[in-house]
């Protein structure tokens, strides 16, 4: 057809017009062509809102999780620090294992210490190795102790196909993890910390004398970007999880597979350019994807090969928390019973008094609650719903718990494994309860079991079982977690 002019106007031709409709559409075929053919892709775009799945591409596949690793390894990190094991001007030791981890690293020396400050900067803004070996050895002692809690952790949080065996993403062919697992990591590390998640959208980093660029290249780039974390390996090939906060709309999006970094940002890109719009605006309805703080005993420490010092026990930590929508139906792997676990470790020591949270009990067991300070209420996830546990008999050999000479009821804040430790809770608790506490005797009382002393944290000095509860009411609208006991 010829192009005419009618009354000095061009008059364009039928083509003229379907043009830049069938070039847009060439594009996405040979697009979709492309991504199909990359055994490695993986991607899904969640509206964070409202947990709505936007886009979906291989989300339940397995891949190698790299460098995202880390986010697992921060978020286990961070629990130390909620919990007070750490801050942020803490020094971790290196060990000569940390210290020989291969690269991306900080060149980190045996025998030297970082703060959790730079530790954090390192993993979240360098990804370097050497920083998250060591952070597993100081958390847990060894890096397979730490991978061991990396996947309890995971399961919990729903993240029902991962499995993790190293805390930095360094090539192991058994540590693998799904999309929309990555998704899930990423939406609960916001939820749980809130003021520790400012990290992922740090820019640059300084270490000695060099400075370091983030690895996510699109922070800065993207309005509304604030993280989250990057990864490669030859095996995985270029992964990205990212998070966007824009028009009161809020995504999380998960790219993994990818050819090169340019190829996985430029269609990172595409997918928040057509999916941001198409999530909710507004307040959020999704519940918070949160998981407890510890609740058990303490157990022994596992201490690195190649440093021979002690560590300071850790204790076991059952989590269990809210998962993202998964209507995809995918061959189940075997996970952890949070709660089965906690009651099976509560038979087994029952002379031991566990941490209450902030809120109502349910059962011998604890079921976490979300303080009241937060905003959004806290979804538990569906872990069956076990039956009260019958106190079991004391164990053969086990030690009888040492008597207290307080008699009556206690309020007990936690159970420690120093004295030194359980002297410091004290002071913490008694200068956040204020006048809630005046009148109370703080007190400790070790307990002896499975061949070790705990020091319980309590507060004497009560008239009975009301005045306790009542007290322990008051310290938990202070966001202190208490439990009313009888000597």
């Amino acid at each position: 057809m010829r192009e005419h002019n009618i009354r000095g106007f061009r008059q364009l031709s039928v083509f003229d017009f379907l043009r830049p409709v069938l070039l847009a559409i060439l594009l996405l075929v040979s697009s979709s062509a492309a991504v199909s053919a990359n055994s490695k892709y993986a991607a899904i775009v969640v509206d964070a809102n409202t947990g709505k799945v936007l886009f979906s591409r291989n989300s339940n596949a397995l891949r190698y999780p790299a460098s995202l690793t880390k986010m697992m390894t921060l978020y286990i990190l961070f629990e130390e620090m909620e919990r007070g094991r750490f801050t942020t001007k803490s020094h971790l030791q290196v060990s000569k294992y940390a210290a020989g981890r291969p690269p991306s690293k900080l060149g980190l020396r045996a025998g030297q210490t970082i703060s959790v400050s730079t530790a954090i900067r390192a993993l979240a803004v360098k990804s370097a190795n050497d920083v998250a070996s060591v952070v597993a050895e100081a958390v847990e002692g060894s890096e397979g102790a730490f991978a061991e809690r990396m996947t309890r952790t995971a399961h919990a949080l729903g993240m029902k196909r991962t499995t993790f065996k190293n805390p930095s993403g360094l090539p192991d062919s058994n540590q693998k993890t799904t999309a929309r697992d990555m998704a899930r990591l990423g939406q609960a590390l916001q939820d749980r910390f809130p003021s520790y998640y400012k990290y992922f959208s740090t820019r640059t980093f300084s270490y000695g004398k060099r400075k370091y660029r983030n690895t996510n290249r699109l922070l800065g780039t993207i309005k509304g970007m604030d993280g989250i974390k990057t990864g490669y390996t030859r095996a995985s090939g270029f992964n990205l999880v990212t998070s966007v906060r824009r028009d009161d709309r809020h995504i999380i999006a998960v790219v993994m597979g990818g050819k090169t970094g340019k190829s996985r940002n430029s269609h990172m890109k595409d997918l928040i350019g057509r999916h941001l719009k198409r999530a909710k605006r507004g307040k959020r309805t999704a519940p918070l994807l949160l998981a407890s703080a510890p609740r058990t005993a303490i157990a022994p420490a596992r201490m690195p090969r190649s440093r021979p010092t002690p560590v300071t026990p850790n204790p076991v930590r059952i989590v269990s928390a809210a998962a993202l929508p998964d209507k995809t139906p995918v061959h189940p792997v075997p996970t952890i019973d949070p709660i089965a676990e906690q009651i099976k470790v509560a038979s087994a020591m029952p002379e031991l008094a566990y941490t209450a949270p902030a809120g109502k009990r349910s059962g011998p067991i604890d079921k976490v609650l979300q303080p009241k300070s937060m905003p959004f209420k806290v979804a538990i996830a569906a872990a069956g719903s076990p039956k009260p546990a019958v106190p079991a008999a004391k164990p053969k050999g086990e030690a009888t718990p040492t008597p207290g000479k307080h008699g009556g009821w206690h309020v007990q804040i936690a159970a420690v494994p120093t004295a030194e430790g359980a002297a410091k809770l004290l002071q913490q608790v008694q200068l956040k309860a204020g006048p809630v506490l005046k009148s109370a005797e703080p007190l400790t009382q070790p307990v002896k079991t499975s061949g070790m002393t705990l020091y319980r944290v309590r507060f004497a000095g009560f008239s009975g079982k009301q005045e306790a509860r009542a007290v322990c009411a008051r310290l938990k609208r202070k966001s202190v977690d208490c439990l009313a006991v009888p000597n």
